[in-house]
């Protein structure tokens, strides 16, 4: 279960993810300066564990949420609560991360919606806008946005997987035209040759105009990066007294993984936690690989390992995995697969049924005493949030960091069954071509 934590102490920072997969990485990216963390599933979960006066407030409390696909019109439910939990923390800085490819549309996930509700939480100095995450191949020059695939990088309109997003596919580069279209909030923009001096960074984030006035004020400053030290240049003006509310309120950020990372390289905090291992044990059960990813490198992944794969829309496929996974075979259940049963039973089972589905059969099979798996991989962004709120668990932290970007997490939750479970969360782009079997065996990336 999750350990009560002291309120005699605040997290130096707070985050909402719009999605789980992202929500792993921000944690990461903070756990990678030094900083310890605890990643939540649920508002409730935040404010219970935060209401407790026994234990170590971590370094950056996390809250993994669902905001990417949903209706906009159903963004102020998810979002405006989460955020004024997070900012009752007491943190100095919330962030809400979204992924560096910028994924939202007037019409889904509408970041120009979440900049108007955190504009009415957090006061009305400009929000960054930082999407780049270099070491991720996410890049932004001059407001535009570009995102690598494979060892190409493309605008981002013309990024293969952007460009046919299936719900948000990307049809501007420009950030500042993509937000525009999804909000009246007036949108600046912080080039990067204004870097290399500090106070016109800090200048533009507080909004300040030569004369004085707040005239023209933007809302948000989207702003460039294309190697660290850009971030690092703005999360140290975020931090900075100068940049931050003088009332005390928490200063607010919109962007990626890579603001997440330089907020807590600026931090440097006093007693840093040592780098995460780069190596884990083998699983000592056969491995269940949970899947509604439809991506091209998942369905790679899945070819490479060479395991059992089960359709999802199979009437009996809770009964085949447990029996499979019995046998000592490795077993992953999809509900993308080459067969005839995908298309002939998946009419019953709407997009948003797939993980309430897959969470039913990951119950039955981790309900199944010694014989269930101790080592699990959630595939696609949206549908890990939603099996993992569904299953029960309350928090995730993380282990180790074999496999890049894709993590060893332990779960925590109040149910026996599942806590301490060992967790690798994938986005459907995430991971190299034998992510399955390296998860398996615990070998590190080649």
């Amino acid at each position: 279960m999750i350990g009560p934590m002291s309120n005699q102490g605040r997290p130096r920072f707070a985050f909402y993810g719009d999605d789980f997969t992202g929500s792993v990485d921000a944690l990461l990216q903070f756990r990678r300066a030094g900083l310890s963390g605890l990643l939540l599933t649920s508002p409730d979960a935040l404010a219970a564990a935060t209401s407790e006066r026994c234990g170590a407030v971590p370094d950056v409390i996390g809250l993994a949420g669902l905001a990417r696909s949903l209706p906009t019109a159903e963004l102020p439910d998810e979002v405006r609560p989460a955020l004024r939990v997070l900012r009752d923390t007491g943190a100095a800085v919330v962030q809400y991360k979204a992924c560096s490819t910028g994924d939202s549309s007037p019409t889904v996930g509408s970041l120009g919606r979440v900049l108007e509700i955190a504009r009415e939480e957090f006061g009305e100095l400009p929000i960054p806008v930082a999407l780049a995450q270099p070491d991720f191949g996410r890049y932004t020059f001059f407001g535009h946005h570009f995102a690598a695939d494979g060892d190409q990088v493309f605008r981002l309109d013309r990024q293969p997987t952007m460009r046919d997003h299936p719900i948000t596919p990307a049809t501007e580069s420009d950030l500042r035209l993509q937000l525009a279209a999804q909000t009246r909030l007036p949108i600046g923009a912080l080039p990067w040759t204004s870097y290399g001096d500090a106070g016109t960074v800090a200048a533009t984030l507080r909004g300040d105009l030569p004369d004085g006035s707040d005239r023209g004020r933007p809302a948000a400053v989207i702003v460039d990066a294309f190697v660290d030290d850009h971030l690092d240049q703005v999360a140290t003006a975020v931090l900075d007294g100068a940049a931050i509310d003088r009332s005390g309120q928490a200063r607010f950020v919109l962007g990626s993984g890579g603001i997440s990372g330089a907020l807590g390289r600026a931090y440097r905090p006093a007693d840093p936690l040592p780098e995460l291992p780069t190596d884990c044990p083998p699983a000592r059960r056969p491995m269940l690989v949970l899947s509604g990813s439809t991506s091209r490198r998942t369905r790679e992944q899945i070819a490479r390992s060479k395991w059992t794969v089960v359709d999802l829309f199979d009437p009996g496929v809770a009964e085949r995995t447990a029996t499979e996974l019995t046998a000592g075979r490795d077993v992953i259940v999809s509900s993308t697969t080459d067969t005839d049963l995908s298309s002939a039973a998946a009419d019953a089972v709407t997009d948003s049924d797939i993980p309430g589905a897959l969470a039913t059969v990951g119950e039955r099979v981790l309900r199944s005493g010694d014989l269930a798996p101790d080592r699990m991989i959630i595939c696609g962004g949206d549908t890990a949030g939603n099996v993992l709120r569904r299953l029960g668990v309350d928090a995730i932290s993380i282990l180790a960091q074999p496999w890049g970007n894709a993590v060893l997490c332990r779960a925590t939750s109040r149910h026996q069954h599942l806590d301490g479970l060992e967790l690798v969360l994938k986005g459907g782009q995430m991971g190299h071509p034998d992510l399955f079997t390296d998860v398996r065996s615990g070998n590190p990336q080649n």
